[in-house]
């Protein structure tokens, strides 16, 4: 099944330009290495509701879960994840399996 991994950086601009530069630019490869592709990335952030204030949303699109766990483990994404640490940035990430299931039974799973 399809997962998306979203990726919630900020809320504040990095320290390290030149790291984060460093980084956008080599994380592209990693992703499509291990079958990803960006749906956004970066962009303009209207937040509609709560307190959420992101510097930067990124979510990508890969073929399963399993995809995702290789090239986030993977030595590629290890050395981009190493510049990025420099670049002072704070970052939340999840993967979630792209059901479209609205059944009730699929709905009370959600975590409330």
């Amino acid at each position: 099944m399809t997962a998306y991994l979203i990726s919630d950086v900020g809320p504040v601009a990095p320290e390290d330009e030149a790291a984060w530069t460093a980084y956008l630019a080599m994380a592209p490869a990693t992703i499509e290495k291990y079958g990803g592709r960006y749906l956004a990335r970066g962009g303009a952030i209207d937040v509609i509701e709560g307190d959420w204030s992101p510097y930067a949303i990124v979510i990508a699109e890969f073929p399963d879960r399993d995809a995702v766990a290789r090239w986030y483990s993977s030595p590629e994404y290890r050395e981009a994840l190493a510049i990025r640490a420099k670049s002072g940035l704070h970052r939340r990430m999840i993967c979630i399996e792209g059901s479209t299931d609205s059944s009730p039974d699929n709905l009370l799973n959600l975590r409330i």
